[in-house]
């Protein structure tokens, strides 16, 4: 009988039926490479771009080490946004449905706080949540995060940029020394060494990069447009797509307002969800949206990182983002686990700039446009200058060819003489290197 792939972690037979019932068929690298770290015990920076099945490389060995006969906390998980904390607490719950007794419980703004103390009357051995609401429950005594044994902070530079790095540490202080952690962020900013420098002793530092930043499981395209023309441009895109569930990012809350207001008015239905919400806005969105009454979210990068929405099959980028780093967590969105995915890029001249630094980092695209309902091939857009890259090196290698006149008094008409025989020689160069170019495409034959 073949081997289960994930017993070489030495998981028990309740962690791997739970393994069975999420159809994983291999663990992923970031799991192959993080697992054995938390089962022994050690302290981990994990660095990782989203969709790369990162929580469940922490959740699973978690669950192994809980002890469902100690009722006490004996993990911790903090995550920056209330929907990132949500999206663990049910994906931890799918696990606990495998191993009984052990009782997980979510804590997190904008909800009750007198609810949330109840839930600590029996204490819970995995603590989810929100770092301010974890610290204000511990702060009076109702939840005891001094006893877990260890910590996990989730998209830690999330945590930097929301300002919510000091709740973090207020709780890892409270933590004994014996604590282990675990620290998984997309990027390792500056302003997160002073907390991995006071907390993590000896940690393994786990960074999993691809060679190529094109994953298998999405498709790529680029669709040039005109500023004024990109929300009919988008229009035309939405009635060819038919996607299960498309998110579509804006650079900014303002854009994405209006792009709604303009898709509304349009008859389109669609979801919204931006840092502009309030928390009781945002929770019904998210409920409408898991519920699959939008076929279309409008989103602004706040949804790229801090919101994790499941089953998007499309991703268009309305706007180029002006951060690079937040194109790769947009369309990390899409291509998730065993699903295929689609992400649009939408551009104008002005972002071209912008498409070539992403280009740069190692995206490649297929550039399309919609015609007829369809997405139809066209021309690349770095066409042109590529040609002109070319003429240059052609002009710098016939330019010294030309004969230049050394006399120190210049003729009449020397520089208009200059430049046409320079351009002749440019055409014949030009011809030489099409006809050798052809004849190579004939060999190739």
């Amino acid at each position: 009988m073949a081997k289960h792939p994930f017993e070489q972690f030495n998981f028990d037979s309740d962690i791997l039926t739970a393994i069975d019932a999420l159809n994983f068929k291999q663990p992923t690298d970031i799991q192959q490479r993080v697992i054995p770290k938390m089962m022994k015990q050690t302290n981990i920076i994990g660095q990782s771009q989203t969709g790369t099945g990162k929580s469940h490389a922490f959740l699973l060995p978690l669950f192994q080490q809980i002890d469902p006969n100690i009722t006490e906390p004996q993990a911790i998980i903090v995550a920056p946004t209330r929907e990132l904390a949500t999206q663990l607490y049910h994906a931890a719950l799918q696990l606990a449905e495998h191993k009984q007794g052990v009782k997980v419980s979510l804590f997190i703004g904008g909800t009750d706080f007198e609810k949330d103390k109840h839930k600590t009357t029996v204490q819970p051995q995995l603590i989810i949540g929100t770092p301010t609401r974890i610290n204000d429950l511990a702060k009076i005594g109702a939840l005891h995060v001094h006893l877990a044994h260890y910590l996990v902070v989730d998209e830690a530079d999330l945590m930097i940029d929301l300002g919510l790095i000091q709740e973090v540490d207020q709780i890892a202080a409270r933590l004994d020394d014996e604590t282990k952690m675990a620290v998984f962020s997309a990027t390792i900013p500056k302003s997160l060494h002073p907390f991995l420098n006071k907390y993590l002793e000896n940690p393994t530092f786990i960074e999993v990069k691809t060679t190529s930043k094109n994953k298998s499981s999405i498709e790529f395209y680029l669709i040039p447009t005109r500023g004024s023309a990109k929300i009919e441009k988008t229009i035309e895109l939405i009635h060819t797509l038919n996607p299960y569930l498309g998110i579509i990012f804006c650079n900014s809350r303002e854009n994405a307002d209006h792009l709604a207001q303009q898709l509304t008015s349009e008859g389109i239905q669609v979801g919204m969800i931006h840092g502009g919400l309030s928390p009781r806005e945002r929770k019904q969105q998210m409920k409408r949206i898991r519920n699959l009454e939008f076929q279309y979210v409008i989103a602004s990068d706040l949804a790229s990182r801090g919101i994790d929405i499941e089953g998007v099959s499309h991703v268009i980028n309305f706007d180029v983002p002006k951060d690079i780093d937040f194109f790769t967590h947009r369309v990390g969105r899409t291509g998730r686990g065993n699903y295929k995915g689609i992400a649009i890029t939408l551009y104008t001249p002005d972002e071209e700039t912008l498409i070539h630094q992403i280009e740069a980092k190692g995206y490649h695209f297929n550039n399309v446009d919609v015609k007829n309902g369809e997405l139809v091939p066209i021309k690349a857009h770095n066409t042109r200058r590529l040609r002109q890259k070319q003429d240059d090196h052609i002009t710098q290698q016939v330019k010294h060819k030309v004969k230049r006149n050394n006399k120190k008094k210049v003729k009449p008409g020397y520089k208009k003489k200059f430049n046409q025989e320079l351009e002749n020689l440019k055409r014949q160069e030009k011809r030489q290197f099409s006809r050798r170019k052809n004849r190579q495409n004939r060999k190739n034959k």
